[in-house]
């Protein structure tokens, strides 16, 4: 196969990232999210929420490619609610099988350059995949907030858990977590947590 025919190849699978289903709910229309949505929303917020970055060297171009590239793995291994323990105890395992058969099927340099970012990002040393993780957890949290919290309500998370999952937004962007606390605080007076 030559290298044109693996690049469709691999376009044309993580295509598939469109049906995988989110347990965040679309602003307005309140239908559930998918994956590839998301990733187009991460990155829209790499671009829009730099100048809020507490390490402003960082490489916000970078970090967009790692929001893309980041969920891929859930066309095998699916989305995994962040606060299902159960789930969250296979993840890995699910994600590196995933990872391992997804971008095998790009060209060699391609694969190990998308491969590298996906490993970047899941193990969150650099400065843009902290930032990247950040604003993973952020826009879950916005999500939330903009649908009157319907996700938190319906799995039943306490405010302990958005708290304990989401303050890897205040290293990153410590002002918008400022806000974000906030706000969270709203909610719990809206009765918005279990």
């Amino acid at each position: 196969m030559d290298r044109l025919e693996q690049q469709l190849r691999f376009l044309a699978e993580i295509d598939k990232l469109k049906n995988v289903l989110r347990r965040g709910l679309v602003t307005d229309t309140l239908r559930p999210e998918n994956s590839a949505e998301h990733s187009w929303h991460l990155a829209m917020m790499a671009l829009m929420l730099g100048d809020h970055v507490a390490a402003p060297q960082l490489d916000l171009l970078h970090v967009v490619k790692l929001v893309l590239i980041h969920d891929l793995v859930e066309i095998d291994a699916g989305d995994t609610f962040c606060y299902d323990v159960e789930g969250n105890a296979t993840k890995a395992a699910r994600e590196q099988l995933a990872a391992d058969r997804i971008f095998r099927l790009l060209p060699d340099d391609q694969a190990y350059e998308l491969r590298a970012l996906w490993d970047e990002f899941e193990a969150e040393l650099t400065g843009e995949a902290k930032l990247a993780q950040a604003l993973d957890r952020l826009q879950a949290l916005l999500q939330n907030l903009n649908t009157g919290c319907m996700a938190w309500r319906k799995h039943g998370v306490t405010k302990a858990q958005v708290l304990d999952r989401n303050q890897k937004i205040g290293d990153a962007l410590p002002g918008i977590w400022k806000e974000m606390r906030r706000k969270i605080d709203q909610a719990e007076e809206q009765g918005s947590f279990k």
